[in-house]
Parts: structure tokens; sequence; C-alpha cells
């Protein structure tokens, strides 16, 4: 493995399962890239997929300190490999979205005092109120979630203010939970850390700040001002603003490295913290989206990413703060019926093979003569709700479709639903509108065509490996410079570009704008 010789950037991701980092040096080339995995290298903490599944199946939980000794872990094996700690002149990183860290009164000052010659476990271990975190796989708040939107007059004012409506795995919930069920625990702590602050705080020895794309993953945060909204502080837990701290840019330069990593581990004193931020914002700067742009991670569960500038809060997907620009906002909406459907209808409808699923999408025209379906073979997030429904061109209900046509109705379906999700919260297809597709089905040209048909865009393909750390490697770098008006784009120009996959085919976009209307009625018509 190639080791920085110069100048690097590091970029760590605190994700549910493993901790990664990256490091990329001036021209944004990998050089160094580890991971520690929690269930297997840290098996004292007992987690399965790095997470507590507790006996109710709604409460979920991980040990903060199985992060703190990851940390240890991962440092450790970088040094054993040779890697010049000296040479990192910024770092930055991200945290699995929605985890809460509870530090107890007089942790602060440990944390300014760590002495470089014990572990980072060691000196934290008496510092946490709450030993194990809840994190995003927890759904136990909805007794919580329907009094936020009460106290704050329904479900949409709340998202117009903070970005979503109450959700279960959000933090307001989570601490609202904390504070009605063990008020002791929630009296006891000092300071409260999203995953990412944490980690920040970790690296900076202090208290990091929470930043604003994360914070608006809380509903606690009012988005258009970027600051915390006393209402929804109000209504969670008394004080909690004071525990909170005055959120920041996500380009904010915290400080310098705390001494603890000078000493031990040989960083620079001049190594600045740029402040953390989540995993899904962490990804679009990896993905590297640009105004305008779509991010579709095509997996399990479908995912888009959206770079928009006048966003449109509505009860369905999320409105974050863009982590590269303060001024703009990204959205993100996840779709449960991805490739297990996709695989389902190939099974079914192509003789279980991805050639055959093709040539059944080349083989039907653009628009499928107006036969559309809408498969949620599983509960879906985005609309809430299941089953299958079929019409043919004339809006009658059918009870199947011929192979062929089903394929395509279920991908076209897929698709248009994307757009209409999109568009509800404020995106708008520009002319210089790309599509960054990634995934498994993102590798089946045939898909990606009806991909850049359904949005009248080019689809771009990308590699997303450990997408959210490349992404905070490449925010550092930005980091440095973000004062001096210095755009995210720019500092990473040099990265490696997306690759041109497919084009709109011609006259496609008249067919879809058309059936894109009639999917909203059918979507609605039959679910809502």
């Amino acid at each position: 493995m190639a080791l920085p010789s110069d100048r690097c950037y590091l970029g760590f991701d605190f994700s549910t399962q493993q901790l990664k980092v990256v490091a990329v040096d001036d021209n944004l080339t990998v050089v160094h890239q580890s991971a520690v995995h929690f269930d297997t290298e840290l098996p004292e903490y007992r987690t399965q997929g790095g997470v507590h599944v507790h006996s109710d199946r709604l409460t979920v939980t991980s040990p903060v300190l199985m992060w703190v000794k990851a940390l240890d872990l991962i440092l450790g094996k970088m040094k054993a490999s040779g890697f010049d700690f000296s040479s990192v002149k910024a770092l930055s990183g991200s945290g699995q979205q929605h985890g809460s860290v509870y530090w107890k009164e007089g942790s602060r000052q440990i944390l300014l005092d760590m002495s470089p010659d014990k572990p980072l476990h060691e000196l934290l271990e008496s510092c946490f109120a709450v030993t194990d975190s809840p994190v995003w796989m927890d759904s136990s708040t909805t007794e919580q979630c329907q009094h936020l939107e009460q106290a704050l007059g329904g479900a949409q004012q709340l998202a117009d203010i903070t970005g979503s409506r109450a959700y279960e795995r959000f933090t307001g919930n989570q601490i609202a939970k904390i504070w009605k069920t063990n008020p002791g625990h929630y009296k006891q702590t000092e300071r409260i850390s999203l995953v990412s602050s944490f980690a920040a705080s970790l690296f900076l020895g202090d208290y990091a700040a929470i930043d604003y794309s994360d914070g608006s993953g809380m509903n606690l945060m009012d988005i258009s001002k970027k600051e915390w909204a006393q209402h929804c502080l109000g209504a969670v837990a008394p004080g909690l603003g004071g525990k909170l701290g005055t959120p920041l840019p996500p380009m904010a330069v915290l400080g310098s490295v705390s001494s603890y990593y000078i000493q031990r581990y040989g960083f620079s004193p001049d190594c600045k913290v740029i402040a953390f931020t989540g995993d899904n914002p962490g990804s679009l700067a990896g993905m590297r989206l640009q105004e305008g742009d779509i991010a579709i991670s095509l997996g399990t569960s479908d995912t888009v990413f959206l770079w928009i500038q006048d966003p449109r809060p509505t009860v369905e997907g999320h409105i974050f703060c863009n982590p590269v620009d303060s001024q703009a906002y990204m959205a993100l909406i996840c779709f449960k019926n991805g490739s297990f459907t996709r695989e389902r209808i190939r099974e079914e409808c192509a003789g279980g093979s991805w050639e055959e699923f093709s040539k059944a999408l080349k083989a039907t025209p653009v628009g499928n003569n107006g036969n559309i379906g809408i498969y949620f073979d599983v509960m879906e997030i985005t609309p809430a709700a299941v089953g299958v429904h079929r019409v043919n061109g004339e809006n009658d209900k059918v009870a199947s479709f011929p192979e062929e046509v089903e394929v395509r109705a279920l991908i076209e379906g897929q698709f248009l639903a994307k757009r209409a999700h999109a568009e509800k919260l404020g995106y708008k297809i520009l002319q210089e509108t790309r599509v960054l597709a990634t995934g498994g089905a993102s590798s089946n040209k045939d898909i990606l065509q009806v991909l850049a048909d359904v949005f009248n865009a080019p689809v771009y393909t990308i590699d997303t490996v450990n997408s959210a750390c490349l992404g905070c490697a490449y925010r550092a770098m930005h980091g440095l410079v973000a004062e001096m008006g210095v755009c995210f784009a720019e500092a990473v120009r040099m990265a490696p570009e997306p690759k041109l996959a497919v084009t709109p085919t011609p006259g496609a976009e008249k067919v879809y704008e058309r059936l894109l209307k009639r999917y909203t009625e059918q979507e609605q018509r039959a679910f809502l």
C-alpha cells in the first residue's frame, strides 16, 4: 500500500458496523485505507451488526466505548503500517446519522487533559451518562414523535421548520425518551453529541459543535435559520439548548488536533479538525454532487440524494442543510422496494437472468404503451403503502401484464416514483442536470437507459466504495480553503470524474412528461 509522502487529508466514517478511514493526497489520490469491524475485532462488546437489539425489538443501541476503542485500534493499525501522521494537514469525518452520545458532567475537563500514555477507551471510560447510545435503527419513540408533532401544530408544520416530520430514529425524539424514562441520566449529561460531533470531539480534545447538515436530521433545527428551533427544544426536554451547543457550518475549522494525538501518534500541531457530519451528507460529498444533480443508489433499498436550492419540505423524505454549501440544501428519499423487487420480477418474467431482463427492456417501447405498474412488495416508506397495482393505457386496472411489459412497468414505475417524489421536495431538472448512479443495478446499462429517459438527463456511474469516508477526506481539504471563498467543486476538481454511461433517448421527454402525471395520479388513487 502506498504511503503519503508529502501532505494528506484523512476522512473517517463511524458507521453502524465498522470504523473506516481513507487518506488522500494533494491530488486526491487514495493513499491509505483501513477499517475496524466492530463484531469481529471488538467481540467483548457482543454486538451483532454493530448494535444491540433489545428484547422489545424496537430499542436498538450501540456501546459508546466500542466506538472509542475502535479509534484506538484503527490509529494503531495505521501506525503499525508506517503511516506518517505528521503529513496530515486536516481531518474530518462522518458518523451514522441520528445516533446520540451523552457526555457526563466533568467530561470536558477529561477531554482537555488526556494523557498520551493511555489509550482513549481507558481515559474516557467514565465519561458517558448513557453507556449504550440509541442509533438510527431504534424505533421505540413513537409516543415522543406524536408529542413533538402535536406541540408544533402537526407533521407538516414540524417538517416546514426542521425539514422532516417526526421520525422515531431522529435525535430529538430519542432525547425526549431519555428525559422521560431516565431523567437522572439526562440531568447528569453535560453535553449531547451526535455520533459525528462525538467523533470530532475525540480528535479535538474538547466538545465539538454539531454541524448544520447532521444537525438538520434531529427534528430540532430550524433549517432556514440554521439554529435550534426553540419550540422544538422546549417540547423535547428542559435546558436542552445548553446541552447541544451552537451548530456550525459543515466546513468550519473547529481547531487543531488535540495534543494527545501529537504526542501519541506524531500528528503535526498544525493539523486542523474540520467539522464532522452525517454519513449521508458525507456520501453526497464523496459523490461530488453539484447544483441540479441527482444521485440514485440502486441497492437493497433505493436512495435518492438531491442538491436543491429551494426546498419544499413535505411529510415524505427529508431536507438537510447541504454539507458542502451552506446556502444550499440536500434532500434524501429512501425507497424500500429496490433490488429485491427487481430480483423477484427477474425470476418471474426473465427466467432469473439479467440478460433476459435487459432484452425485455429493449424489446418494449419507451413509455410501455401507457401500461403503468406500481410494485410495493413490502411496506414502502414513500409513500407508506404496500401492494401491487397495474393499469393499462386506458387507466383500467389489470391483474397482470405480459412478461416483457411487466419488466418495463417495474423499472419505469420505480424511476417515475423517484422523480415524482423528488419534485415534491423542490427538485427541478435543469439543462445541466446529471444523474449519478451507484449500487448493484447501476451496472445494468439497459436499466440506466430507462433512468436517463425518465429524468431526461445523462446518467453517469460512480465508484462509491467508502463514499462517506472519501467525501470527508475531500471535506477536510476543502475546509482549509473554504474561508477564502473556494467552493467545494473547485477544491476537489482533481478527483476522478464520473463516467458517462447513457444519454436520454430522443423523444422520451414528451412520453414521460405525460406518464409522470398519470403515475402520480395512480399512486394516489391506489394507496392514499
